[in-house]
């Protein structure tokens, strides 16, 4: 049986599988010091947990990546999401480090395919013009998601365990994989306007696209950043400024999920209203984020008493809103014909430099040194992120908008 389904309930039904995708992600991160204790192992270790599943996730997504581009793509994505909800449910059997070293690559094998494929999908329902709004939508569910699996662990995790909140996040999974397969899926291309070209619609001009390089390297970085924080603020909040663990992730968690909405929102909105009038607004509106998130992320690590919670509260505000303008700028900068393809080479990209090196980075300068070192190299990241950006302005494609084809500027 088959549904015909709008835009609107395609876009809802990857949002909340996007939702489900970052509560099992981060519900890791909320536990850890209590698995940490469990199986006895170093940062270092507990850093290698993330590095592995994004190392899997990666390899996996160049793989989905060429499928999606010549299949049916609500078949890729239900069957990945009955995947990884299938082995956040096998958490239960977990009791050594390398059973969770396994679970866990086989959630990031079974979230890639999603991930890869979700963007494009979206791509053919919505034109460019709008995409920032659209994918903002969409990757509401990262930070919304992220904030609850922060929160789980205190709502079910006390009473029943460290384990219990993976079985919580993985039923849902199952019932929305079958929706997935009830939806109309649209054709490739049928919501683009920009001309294809070469090295739009190419493997091989796909590598000669500075457009698509610059959104994906400047991506990696902020990746970095944001990979680092996930993994280590709530461990920072209860190691190094004694707050107990359940309030170190209600904090974390409340403030992901304002910044997430909010933050996520405005960029996706303000990126789409500065296209009226600048080609490089997705560019722009990133950089800026990036550059204005660096003092705040310093006086979050570096200062204790009051200024602590504003500081993280703002430099969260600035890390999420790029989110949709970024994902839009490398989405419109390749066409239809190679788009999955390309997502999977930017998930490569951006974990590969990003949150595959940045836990186990941090973790080692931990052990070494102290903690709060290990946040310098997040805020390195973020300043190559908008130097980067900055730089990419110039590549970025002139998109129509429903105002006007022609005027933009520079």
């Amino acid at each position: 049986m088959r549904i015909r389904s709008s835009p609107a309930v395609a876009l809802a039904l990857f949002t909340a599988l996007n939702f489900l995708n970052y509560i099992d992600r981060s519900v890791l991160p909320a536990v850890q010091p209590l698995i940490q204790a469990e199986f006895h192992r170093s940062d270092a270790d507990m850093g290698m947990l993330s590095s592995v599943f994004f190392g899997f996730y990666m390899l996996t997504a160049l793989c989905v990546g060429f499928l999606a581009d010549r299949y049916e793509r609500r078949i890729l994505v239900a069957s990945c999401a009955a995947l990884w909800s299938l082995a956040t449910l096998l958490t239960a059997v977990v009791h050594n480090y390398n059973t969770l070293l396994i679970r866990h690559t086989l959630v990031g094998v079974g979230e890639a395919s999603f991930v890869t494929i979700a963007p494009s999908v979206i791509a053919d329902l919505y034109p460019e013009h709008i995409r920032g709004r659209m994918l903002s939508l969409f990757y509401i569910a990262i930070p919304a998601g992220s904030a609850c699996g922060y929160m789980l662990p205190n709502w079910v995790g006390e009473s029943h365990g460290w384990r219990a909140p993976f079985l919580v996040a993985g039923v849902p999974g199952f019932v929305l994989a079958v929706l997935v397969m009830l939806i109309d899926e649209p054709k490739r291309g049928s919501s683009d306007r920009l001309q294809p070209t070469p090295e739009r619609t190419t493997i091989v001009g796909l590598f000669a696209n500075p457009a698509f390089w610059t959104a994906s390297l400047g991506m990696a970085m902020l990746t970095f950043a944001q990979g680092g924080v996930a993994v280590w603020m709530p461990t920072f909040l209860s190691r190094v400024r004694g707050l107990p663990l359940a309030r170190a992730n209600y904090v974390f968690g409340g403030i992901l999920l304002f910044d997430g909405i909010v933050a996520t929102l405005i960029g996706g909105w303000l990126g789409d209203h500065l296209l009226k009038r600048y080609k490089s607004a997705y560019y722009l509106v990133s950089a800026v984020g990036m550059f204005l998130a660096l003092p705040f992320i310093f006086l979050a690590i570096f200062h204790t008493g009051r200024v602590m919670y504003p500081a993280i509260l703002i430099a969260s505000f600035f890390l999420l809103l790029n989110t949709g303008p970024l994902n839009a700028a490398m989405i419109n900068s390749v066409a239809a014909p190679i788009r999955s393809t390309a997502i999977a080479f930017n998930l490569f990209t951006i974990h590969m430099l990003g949150d595959i090196p940045s836990p186990r980075i941090m973790g080692v300068i931990s052990d070494r040194s102290s903690l709060e070192y290990a946040f310098l190299p997040v805020i390195a990241a973020c300043a190559v992120s908008g130097a980067i950006l900055l730089y990419g302005m110039r590549f970025a494609t002139a998109v129509p908008t429903m105002e006007t084809a022609t005027g933009f500027t520079a």
